[in-house]
């Protein structure tokens, strides 16, 4: 015998045996591997004993771990025909929900068939028309979704996930029968399996959720037993649940329902509270929860609003029907449960003719201030969308002239800017940093990105371009670029250098949710101050002025100014008549936990969470720098305490001609700039900035050329050109390298 260690995902060894007979145990062991991650992803992950016991790696302990998890051993013999026989599982469901077990497939014919299951005792369809109404108490499904491929793999062992619902409790039995394909069932019904299932019964938990102030509140909650395994399961899942995530949203006043035992309940609200664990037991009675949130800061109550500008009902990890997606009622609940006042909801290209019915034009009915949602678009998945992804944010007309879908739109993303600006909308390349890699983790560096990605890729020709409003002036093409949820050195050099060649681009938080992080709503965040009440057509125009700060939600730079001028007011603009000192300040707060999180240190920049505190942390204190910028590059710098204190931070900085000022903390949170200007000359700051700029629109239309529709060439040739000659000038101007 020998062992083959397979590295999880999550860091686990997984010890795999094989027999030195088989030629096929790699994929065995493989297959194996897959199957516990899929456990994982369905919210039953194997206990810490077991990986444990993995992890020791002794021969047969993958079997003897998988094995006493299977319902049912199935047996392909030669002729492909099938026989089944029960398993070491104990046949456990539960009342009203869904169970998790393996199923052993011993294949001796090497079939790549998908493995079926069908029951007389299912309902509705998969159940024989002869079975009585009130026989057919179960549901079933063999899960074929990633990790898992969809069918059998043909190794001589595979393990596939059957996933089983009850609709009573108490004894019920149910006859299994399983098959590859028309005519491979055995003789003598030797495919079928009678299992007598113990079927949990199930009691309501009324929950009792307060937020700070003692008020209800909605909160996302992640319940596991003591195995480890989530409740309710996350099989088959139906909105506003989904059956990609561990935790479940709900409201004060709420309930869940569960099987006796002992459980622990994690609690969170967004990055602005504390997150939370409590152990609780069920009994035989229905029982009540309450539970007390905690927030460690509020930057609303200083007129700072959170918002995500990208979400989607639809598509990438959503839901059964991927095309469709969800309704505005399910988006409420989690923007709801993560505290994000502001949510974008975005129609894009796999759910466009569904979700465009939603759209109105104004925040969406189900909004509960302060609390708003609103549908606008992304063009992505159609038009523009290989040039750079666009997010449309306060359109008026979601459907550009010419057709009713999205198939007529222009693939130029300029033509697109143009629409969208004479309408008022604010707009910007989502998930910025596709499509411009780099090596280096320097800030600015000056490696020419391949621009072949569908981020801020067209953005570098964009912005050089006025185009018209409603009002009928000339203002920049583009407002913001959207940062958070890409690598954050390829979505701030092409901001950093544009801003030294003069450009007021602004940046603005996302998520992109569930595409780049399906985890869960605003992860990646704007807070934009609004003076009165908060609207959405308020929250997007502090986008457009700047007036706003950026981050994971876990540190907050708030209150930025220079030389007394505020961000985001009278376009975060100051004057100085000659060279001369000014003083920067903020509000800062932040969180870290006392405990290094050794997931996040050790992952490159490249690799997800692209934002988050634990990135900035100094050695292993509390402390986190933050940076005064000028020009992109740090010029000052202060290590501040990341306790959840609210304290001013504040710099004095010698400013000796035209620049941008900001601050940041690099990999947490980022302030827009203000722009000082000395003796009314323009930002100039870096001929290496120009040269960058000019070198990259080369780039950009080398690959962008060739996505570009015919009737629109003579267009995308006049904006590169523009561009060019813009940059061109641009460096003319600087004088300094």
């Amino acid at each position: 015998m020998k062992i083959l260690r397979l590295l999880l995902p999550a860091g686990l060894l997984v010890a795999v045996f094989i027999a030195k007979a088989a030629n096929d145990g790699q994929a065995v062991a493989l297959n194996a591997k897959r199957v516990v991650e899929a456990l994982e992803v369905l919210g039953n992950p194997l206990s810490n004993e077991e990986k444990a016991r993995l992890a020791e790696g002794h021969g047969g302990t993958m079997e003897g771990v998988l094995d006493s998890k299977c319902l049912a051993v199935v047996t392909i013999n030669p002729e492909s025909r099938v026989k089944a026989v029960a398993g070491e599982a104990k046949p456990v469901l539960v009342e009203a929900g869904w169970s998790v077990f393996l199923i052993k497939v011993i294949n001796e014919a090497g079939v790549t068939a998908p493995l079926r299951v069908t029951s007389e005792q299912a309902i509705p369809l998969a159940g024989s028309p002869k079975a009585k109404l009130e026989d057919r108490w179960l549901d079933l499904a063999i899960f074929r979704g990633r990790p898992l491929s969809p069918t059998l793999t043909g190794a001589s062992v595979d393990y596939r996930i059957i996933q089983l619902y009850s609709r009573d409790a108490g004894r019920r039995a149910a006859v299994l029968t399983f098959d590859v394909g028309q005519g491979t069932q055995d003789l003598g019904f030797r495919s079928d399996l009678l299992v007598n299932f113990e079927c949990r019964p199930t009691r309501e938990v009324q929950l009792k959720l307060l937020d700070e102030n003692g008020k209800p509140t909605t909160a996302a909650l992640e319940i596991r037993d003591k195995q480890g395994r989530v409740y309710p399961s996350q099989a088959k899942r139906l909105a506003p649940d989904f059956h990609f995530h561990p935790q479940i949203y709900r409201a004060h006043g709420e309930t869940v329902k569960l099987p006796e035992g002992r459980y622990k309940i994690r609690v969170t609200r967004g990055p602005e509270y504390l997150e939370g664990w409590r152990a609780f037991t069920m009994g035989k009675e229905a029982r009540d929860l309450k539970i007390d949130l905690n927030r460690w800061v509020d930057p609303s109550a200083s007129g700072w609003w959170s918002g995500d500008h990208h979400i989607h009902a639809a598509g990438c990890a959503h839901y059964n029907k991927p095309t469709e997606g969800v309704h505005a009622p399910d988006m409420m609940r989690h923007i709801l449960g993560e505290d994000l006042k502001v949510g974008a909801n975005l129609t894009w290209g796999p759910c466009f003719d569904y979700q465009k019915q939603f759209f109105t034009g104004k925040e969406d009915k189900v909004s509960q201030h302060p609390y708003l949602l609103r549908y606008d678009i992304e063009v992505s998945g159609f038009g523009s969308h290989q040039s750079g992804h666009l997010c449309l944010l306060q359109l008026k007309d979601q459907m550009y002239p010419g057709g009713d879908s999205k198939d007529h739109w222009p693939t130029l993303g300029l033509n697109t800017l143009k629409w969208a600006k004479k309408q008022g909308a604010v707009v910007g390349p989502a998930h910025s940093g596709w499509g411009l890699a780099c090596q280096s983790s320097e800030l600015p560096n000056y490696e020419i990105p391949p621009f072949d990605g569908i981020g801020a890729n067209e953005y570098i020709v964009d912005v050089t371009h006025q185009v018209e409003v409603p009002e009928g002036n000339l203002v920049p093409a583009v407002d913001f670029l959207s940062t958070v949820d890409t690598p954050m050195v390829w979505e701030l050099n092409i901001w950093y250098h544009t801003l030294n060649v003069g450009y007021r681009t602004r940046i603005s938080g996302e998520t992109d949710f569930p595409c780049i992080y399906g985890e869960r709503v605003g992860l990646g965040r704007s807070y934009v101050k609004v003076d009165g009440e908060l609207t959405y057509n308020k929250w997007c125009e502090g986008i457009r002025a700047g007036r706003n700060y950026v981050g994971d939600g876990r540190s907050h730079l708030m209150d930025f100014s220079v030389g007394g001028v505020e961000v985001g007011v009278n376009g975060s603009e100051l004057q100085l008549a000659k060279p001369g000192k000014v003083t920067a300040r903020i509000d800062f707060a932040a969180w870290l936990d006392k405990e290094v999180n050794p997931i996040v240190r050790g992952r490159s920049q490249q690799e997800k969470p692209y934002w988050h505190i634990e990135r900035a942390r100094v050695g292993d204190s509390r402390m986190v720098p933050v940076e005064l910028l000028v020009n992109g590059y740090p010029v000052a710098r202060k290590e501040v305490a990341a306790d959840g204190e609210t304290r001013e931070v504040g710099f004095e900085v010698q400013i000796d001609r035209s620049s941008w000022v900001a601050m940041r903390v690099l990999g947490s949170s980022h302030t827009n700039p203000v722009w000082v200007i000395v003796d009314d000359k323009p930002v100039r700051a870096s001929r290496r900035s120009a040269k960058w700029c000019l070198a990259s629109v080369d780039q950009c239309w080398s690959q962008k050329e060739r996505f570009i529709a015919k009737a629109e060439l003579n267009d995308a040739r006049a904006a590169y050109a523009h561009a060019k000659k813009e940059y061109e000038t641009r460096l003319t101007e600087s004088e300094v390298e």
